[in-house]
């Protein structure tokens, strides 16, 4: 089973939910995470994973599994989650997949494109142009050698920005490209799962990101980001991107109060949301949209 759905939509709480019917009919059930955030240790807070109480009451598995420090990726997802479908095979569980990153959910039922790893080297020569040149510069160098991959890019992803001038630069072949190819079968294919996409009212899920906001900076959210900046990390690593961490940063370094940063964490939510929504509706045809 397959729940995929924006950020605050309850998509946890309804796999949390079927796992629980499963368990009544006598059918082991494990909670798999495909969130790109979740991923991270340290980030419980921020990226509101399940809490320790749900997590020891249904098994759950590639929630922060990761180190801060490493560059996760679908691929890594994908070699991850092969692992833990043969262990819920062997166990006779039923694995309940529920994340809002689409690329994730779409790799697992369609399979991953065949891009090619980028040499350190290159990865790291992009690394410093995007710290000396900023993420619009080289946004706008992308749209000239690969007007297509652009296109498709926020000019302010940085990480999608660096990884596709990467590809370009080590293989002379526009990631686009690449991307219109498979390297192999999917893990799951869609016709053998049940596929759902929560798809909440608006107003009602907006509303649910103001709730979870505070509940976040009630949990520790501020702490666990200075806990996260005592480590050093590279702040072009994935996890220094998680909603939250930039701007309860600068809460810490006194530039903002907890409030405004709090309202602006709540504003790069709702804006996610909204993308999160618009992937899912063009890159999940077949997937039933639900309400909750």
């Amino acid at each position: 089973m397959l729940i995929a759905g924006p950020t605050a939509s309850g998509k946890s709480t309804a796999a949390l939910r079927l796992a629980e019917e499963a368990a009544r009919h006598s059918r082991a059930a494990w909670i798999v995470n495909a969130d790109s955030m979740q991923v991270y240790e340290g980030l419980r807070v921020l990226t509101a994973r399940p809490d320790e109480a749900e997590e020891a009451h249904v098994p759950h598995r590639l929630y922060g599994h990761v180190p801060p420090e490493m560059r996760y990726s679908a691929g890594a997802w994908l070699r991850d989650m092969k692992d833990v479908l043969a262990a819920a095979h062997a166990a006779d569980a039923l694995p309940i997949v529920v994340g809002g990153t689409g690329l994730y959910l779409k790799a697992l039922t369609e399979g991953l494109a065949a891009v090619p790893a980028v040499p350190e080297a290159v990865q790291r020569r992009w690394s410093d142009r995007l710290a000396d040149e900023g993420a619009a510069r080289l946004h706008a160098l992308l749209a000239e050698r690969d007007p297509e991959s652009a296109a498709a890019i926020r000019p302010a992803d940085a990480q999608r920005i660096q990884r596709a001038l990467g590809v370009l630069e080590a293989t002379g072949i526009p990631l686009a490209n690449w991307r219109r190819t498979r390297n192999a079968a999917p893990l799951i294919r869609a016709h053998d799962a049940a596929r759902f996409v929560i798809e909440p009212d608006r107003a009602v899920l907006y509303g649910r990101i103001g709730e979870r906001v505070d509940r976040m900076i009630a949990g520790g959210a501020v702490e666990e980001v200075r806990r996260l900046l005592a480590r050093g990390l590279d702040e072009s690593l994935p996890a220094m991107k998680a909603i939250g961490v930039a701007t309860f940063a600068a809460h810490l370094r006194g530039e903002v109060s907890l409030a405004e940063a709090a309202g602006r964490t709540a504003q790069e939510s709702r804006r996610y949301a909204k993308r999160q929504l618009t992937w899912f509706r063009h890159q999940m045809p077949g997937w039933r949209s639900v309400t909750a």
